[in-house]
């Protein structure tokens, strides 16, 4: 089964999760990591349960959850998972860091490509990619069914939604990811979202003012 271990980094408050197995196999989920005490942080906890990371994947590209994609990318000689349209989102995320004022190294190399439905697979455990476009082109979502539980980055939040000001985000998009990806799925699903408090799918329909 997987255990679930998450970090609040950075100053925009960025959730980055560490899965992990009983084979102590993890998957990296949108490294947030910007400052030298986070990465510190990050490691030490992989090296303290002495994990195997086996994936980096990303929700989606947006600067605050890339800052530590090329930190994690080469000590742990992998390659980050991203659907393929935000490539472009990836490549941008520097200049948003100079934006806000947070300048970091951006990773460049080689890409894997996530698409809808692509299984990601550690021994007996298993993520389904979700396509939940709306917060930004390609962002997709990674769902756990055995346990009930979905990693949703900036899609959905408790009771909020992803922005949609920002580049390739649109309103109807996000509503129609919502709705038609995640509100199909058990009302008993945690949601653990990329900033913020987790919730529930059952929580969220009940309760989101934004999905009403």
């Amino acid at each position: 089964m997987f255990y679930i271990k998450s970090f609040t980094f950075s100053p925009i408050r960025e959730n980055t999760y560490v899965l992990y197995n009983d084979d102590k196999n993890c998957i990296i989920i949108d490294p947030g990591c910007y400052f030298d005490e986070e990465k510190n942080e990050l490691s030490q906890f992989i090296n303290t349960q002495k994990l195997v990371p086996k994936m980096l994947l990303n929700t989606h590209c947006h600067l605050d959850h890339v800052f530590g994609n090329k930190f994690v990318a080469e000590k742990y000689q992998l390659i980050p998972a991203i659907h393929e349209l935000e490539k472009e989102m990836l490549e941008y995320a520097p200049v948003s860091g100079l934006m806000y004022e947070m300048p970091f190294e951006n990773y460049e190399g080689e890409l894997n490509f996530l698409k809808e439905g692509d299984s990601i697979n550690i021994g007996d455990d298993e993520l389904k990619v979700l396509f939940t476009p709306g917060h930004s082109k390609g962002s997709v979502s990674f769902y756990c069914a055995k346990q009930d539980f979905l990693i949703s980055g900036d899609v959905l939040f408790f009771r909020s939604i992803g922005r949609t000001d920002l580049p390739g985000g649109n309103h109807e998009t996000l509503i129609k990811s919502i709705r038609e990806q995640l509100f199909i799925l058990p009302d008993n699903t945690v949601v653990y979202s990329g900033h913020g408090q987790q919730t529930s799918i059952g929580e969220e329909k009940k309760s989101n003012p934004f999905l009403q």
